[in-house]
């Protein structure tokens, strides 16, 4: 332990990245794993991706923003998270166009072009200077690369992949998923599209997804291995089951809106073009009575049960888009006949009160959008956003339920008082983190608590009969109790009995950590990486004392 404690403290932390054949192949998962794993072998470890494209977010406890998967895996870690472990976030809000979150906090708006040519050096510094730090705090850092980095119209300036990899000195893995087809021909591509020293630093590949009888991969992998040189360092299978947050939305391809069980809870949620953090949405898969489906049109959406509108990255956009689809009047007459409960969150809550203004322009050129009216409040979009940690007391169906989430939004809400008619969904107790630039945001949101009819300070809003509610809180269906309450009120609605018992999504998500560990290992060669990363440092340090 001496030993690892020296390197410390001279800033010496063995990193390892994970590279890919393309997105959503499985790098978040593995550097989860290997966080875990390493953090398993008394090693302090850190994730570190430097530059994030997501709207799936998480939240600093001092009220940062970073990319969600980032968080999970300092949690998979046991440390942690900071701004250290993803400098850059990239929020696309419009085509062509993203926030640009540098350290936690909005940056500016930027097009394509104008990112890759004027802010370039200027990420660099950012992404030198993070990992800098993390790598005087830490013993090993696992580093997630992004999309492929054979990109060759974009690696002359490209702060993710390779480049990182140089910088950090790392050695990399190569991760393909086996499901999309022609896992060699992407992985021989890759090889044989990198720089030379690029490819040096490749010291193997994990094949992802697989399914099937291993033993008639076999002769691929030979001929893989005898043709690049590179060792096949593991064949993960897919794993069935894994409640770990996923980071990129094309997941939600794999939910079909047409498909449907019998004697389920069918909860319908409204896929915006803008959508954000999805993974609101994760306790539910887990319930043995609940079907989610994603829809986009009216002709899709039934009579669902429950009916979620989610966050939004371009809330007035999404909310015109939910109007021209149909949807919107769809849901206000189900809402209306009592036939589905109604729930927002974030933008979708925004979208459930009688209007969203945006006069500055911060997410859209429109300056003002009517909403749904089902809910009385109005949004003002404003440039100070906020970004904190909240706890507090939800009331549904005379219970009360603690409460905790995360709210990430850019302007505020004002609520219209209606005697009877709403009432406050969660009294809030306790917030943490920023609410706007230079205490910006907190004046607004003070003043908004100060007019609301509950006091001392509420959140979100529920209609007298519970037929539609909405709230700010991120992650709210991550609350086992009230999630439970709120399916047995649907189960009651159908005239089924409650459920006696449901599983505890907060405890599937930590127990999940293991589970995925504990198959990393079992299908990947864990203690050869291990040996592979420490000949490659001994051996780049070697030539670099040469040098």
């Amino acid at each position: 332990m001496a030993s690892r404690s020296k390197n410390l403290s001279r800033g010496t932390a063995l990193p390892l990245m994970f590279q890919g054949t393309g997105s959503d192949v499985g790098k978040s998962v593995l550097v989860t794993a290997f966080c875990r794993l390493f953090a398993r072998q008394g090693y302090r470890t850190a994730p570190f991706k430097s530059q994030n494209m997501a709207l799936n977010s998480y939240v600093t406890v001092d009220g940062k923003e970073i990319g969600r998967a980032q968080g999970v895996q300092a949690e998979a870690a046991g440390v942690t998270a900071t701004t250290d472990m993803n400098p850059i976030l990239i929020k696309p809000s419009r085509e062509a166009e993203a926030q640009i979150v540098v350290h936690g906090r909005p940056f500016k708006n930027m097009k394509a072009g104008e990112y890759r040519s004027s802010f370039f050096e200027q990420g660099l510094a950012v992404i030198q200077e993070a990992y800098a730090r993390l790598a005087r705090q830490f013993e090993r850092i696992v580093i997630e690369g992004a999309g492929s980095p054979a990109e060759i119209n974009l690696n002359d300036r490209e702060l993710v992949n390779m480049r990182v990899a140089r910088m950090a000195d790392a050695p990399v893995i190569l991760v393909a998923d086996i499901e999309r087809g022609g896992v060699f021909a992407n992985l021989v591509g890759i090889l044989q599209l990198l720089e030379p020293e690029d490819r040096e630093r490749v010291i193997g590949v994990i094949i992802n997804k697989f399914r099937g009888d291993l033993s008639l991969l076999k002769p691929g992998l030979d001929w893989f291995e005898g043709y690049t040189g590179k060792p096949v360092l593991g064949v993960l299978p897919y794993i069935h089951g894994l409640w770990i947050e996923a980071e990129d939305s094309v997941v939600l391809n794999r939910f079909k809106p047409d498909h449907k069980r019998d004697n389920v809870l069918d909860i319908a949620v409204v896929k915006l073009p803008m959508i954000s953090n999805f993974t609101d949405l994760d306790p539910f898969m887990a319930e043995t009575d609940c079907q989610v489906r994603y829809v986009t049109a009216a002709r899709e959406l039934g009579q669902p049960d429950l009916i979620i509108l989610p966050g939004s990255k371009n809330t007035i956009e999404d909310l015109l888009f939910v109007k021209k689809s149909g949807l919107a009047n769809r849901i206000k007459q189900l809402a209306g006949e009592g036939k589905s409960v109604v729930f927002g969150i974030c933008g979708g809550y925004q979208m459930l009160g009688r209007s969203i203004a945006d006069p500055d322009h911060v997410e859209t050129d429109l300056q003002e959008a009517e909403g749904l009216g089902l809910l009385p409040l109005v949004t003002r979009l404003a440039r100070s956003k906020t970004t904190v940690r909240s706890r507090g007391r939800l009331t549904f169906g005379r219970q009360t339920f603690p409460v905790s989430g995360y709210e990430i939004h850019m302007g505020q809400s004002q609520v219209f008082a209606q005697q009877g008619h709403v009432s406050p969904l969660i009294q809030v107790e306790h917030r943490s983190g920023c609410t706007g630039k230079d205490g910006e945001g907190q004046k607004e949101i003070l003043a908004q608590a100060a007019s609301c009819r509950s006091a001392p300070w509420t959140d979100g809003l529920i209609t007298a009969d519970g037929a539609v509610m909405g709230t700010y809180f991120h992650g709210i269906f991550h609350n086992d109790a009230f999630r439970w309450a709120l399916l047995d009120h649907l189960r009651l609605k159908k005239g089924w009995a409650p459920l006696s018992e449901r599983v505890s999504y907060l405890s599937l998500r930590e127990q999940a950590f293991d589970v995925l560990a504990d198959e990393v290992k079992k299908h990947v060669q864990v203690e050869r990486i291990e040996a592979l990363m420490k000949s490659y440092h001994t051996r780049r340090n070697g030539q670099c004392k040469q040098a």
